[in-house]
C-alpha cells in the first residue's frame, strides 16, 4: 500500500472520532488536551501527564502509573489519540459513572468530598470559566457542609437523576 493510500485510511479512521461528539463537546476536550499539553508540543507525554498531576495537587504519582496510562494510547497522543481513547472509553458509559469519575481525579483519597474552595480555585480559573455569580449559584443550590466540604457524590446524583428535564 503506497504511503498516500495509508495516509488517507488513517485520516478516514481519525475522522470517525469527531462524528461520535458534538461541536461543544469537541471544543471542551480540545481545551483539556491543551491544558494537559504543558509544553505545547501537541502531545501529551510523561512530563505532561506529571506536571498536569502537579497541578492538581497529586506530586507523589509513580511513573509506572503515568506509564500505565501512556500504554492505553496506540501511539504518541496527539489531540485525535486524545478524543478517540476518551471516546472509547465514553462509549455505554454511565453519565452518571463519567462524571463522578470526573470529580474523583481531584478527591485520590476516595472521600466523596471537595474543599469548596478548591472548587471554586478549579471551576474559576481553568479550561471553561465559571464566573462568580455563577459560583454562587452552583453553592446555593449545592450547599457544602459546615465544614467548607462539597459533597460531590450527592451533586452528580442530582445532575444525573434529579434534574433530568430533557429525557422526561
Amino acid at each position: 500500500m503506497s504511503p498516500k493510500k495509508a495516509k488517507k485510511r488513517a485520516d478516514g479512521a481519525s475522522s470517525n472520532v469527531f462524528s461520535m461528539f458534538e461541536q461543544a463537546q469537541i471544543q471542551e476536550f480540545k481545551e483539556a488536551f491543551t491544558i494537559m499539553d504543558q509544553n505545547r508540543d501537541g502531545f501529551i507525554d510523561k512530563n505532561d501527564l506529571r506536571d498536569t498531576f502537579a497541578a492538581l495537587g497529586r506530586l507523589n504519582v509513580k511513573q509506572e502509573e503515568i506509564d500505565d496510562m501512556l500504554k492505553e494510547a496506540p501511539g504518541p497522543v496527539n489531540f485525535t489519540v486524545f478524543l478517540t481513547m476518551f471516546g472509547e472509553k465514553l462509549k455505554g458509559a454511565d453519565p452518571e459513572e463519567t462524571i463522578l469519575n470526573a470529580f474523583k481525579v481531584f478527591d485520590p483519597e476516595g472521600t466523596g468530598t471537595l474543599k469548596k474552595d478548591y472548587v471554586t480555585e478549579m471551576l474559576t480559573t481553568q479550561a471553561d470559566r465559571f464566573s462568580a455569580e455563577e459560583m454562587e449559584q452552583m453553592f446555593v443550590a449545592f450547599p457544602p457542609d459546615v465544614a467548607g466540604n462539597l459533597d460531590y457524590k450527592n451533586l452528580v446524583h442530582i445532575i444525573t437523576h434529579g434534574e433530568e428535564k430533557d429525557q422526561e
